[in-house]
């Protein structure tokens, strides 16, 4: 027979390693959690809210829209935030209070993540305050675990003649002369005018006939 924790695992299957499902599951039902599964916001991936006035539980929202992985790494995020509220219910929201608890479910639950991601992750949760960039490694290597995740096409990964457009301006066609140190001396073929174009810049190359 089908019950509700039946049922409610097998919504969490459908966002969460398989691994991940029953610790999360158990994680849940402790503290009484009611997790929220929402369409993609662009200003936030998750958030937690504490029981008051007309929410007597624990609320943690996540998008939907988010990989497996990246999906536990940002309900991990959120819990740090209920751990803190249980334990310092006085500490500012991303503090060191709050850095201690996300360091230690994190390495609670590393063995759930992929492989490759561990040695980040004990790297990451090893000293507070923790390492901003450390941190923006991991998800971005998390994000290699999205079927729609296509890694940002750089001017430097070209070569001189290659035409292109800037993915955040794309309206320019431009064509790569030669590189200059950090930048490439790009020649515009929409206005006629020569342009300094920073080697990191994400583009679109054009696609040429065949």
């Amino acid at each position: 027979m089908d019950t509700t924790a039946n049922r409610y695992r097998h919504i969490l299957s459908a966002y969460l390693p398989e691994a991940a499902v029953e610790r999360v599951f158990r994680y849940l039902d402790r503290h009484r959690i009611h997790l929220h599964i929402t369409r993609g916001r662009s200003t936030k991936l998750g958030d937690y809210r504490r029981p008051g006035p007309g929410h007597e539980r624990h609320a943690i929202s996540i998008n939907g829209d988010l990989n497996p992985y990246l999906f536990l790494w940002v309900f991990l995020h959120e819990a740090a935030h209920l751990e803190t509220h249980l334990h310092h219910p006085h500490a500012q929201p991303h503090g060191h209070e709050w850095q201690g608890e996300y360091a230690r479910l994190l390495d609670e639950y590393a063995g759930l993540f992929p492989e490759e991601a561990q040695p980040l992750i004990h790297s990451y949760t090893s000293r507070i305050p923790l390492s901003r960039s450390v941190g923006r490694k991991i998800e971005t290597l998390l994000l290699h675990h999205d079927p729609g995740y296509h890694p940002a096409t750089t001017l430097d990964q070209q070569l001189p003649g290659v035409r292109f457009r800037l993915k955040n301006k794309p309206e320019r066609l431009f064509e790569a002369l030669e590189k200059r140190r950090t930048r490439w001396l790009c020649h515009c073929l929409d206005d006629g005018c020569q342009y300094l174009v920073s080697g990191t810049a994400e583009i679109e190359p054009e696609q040429t006939a065949q």
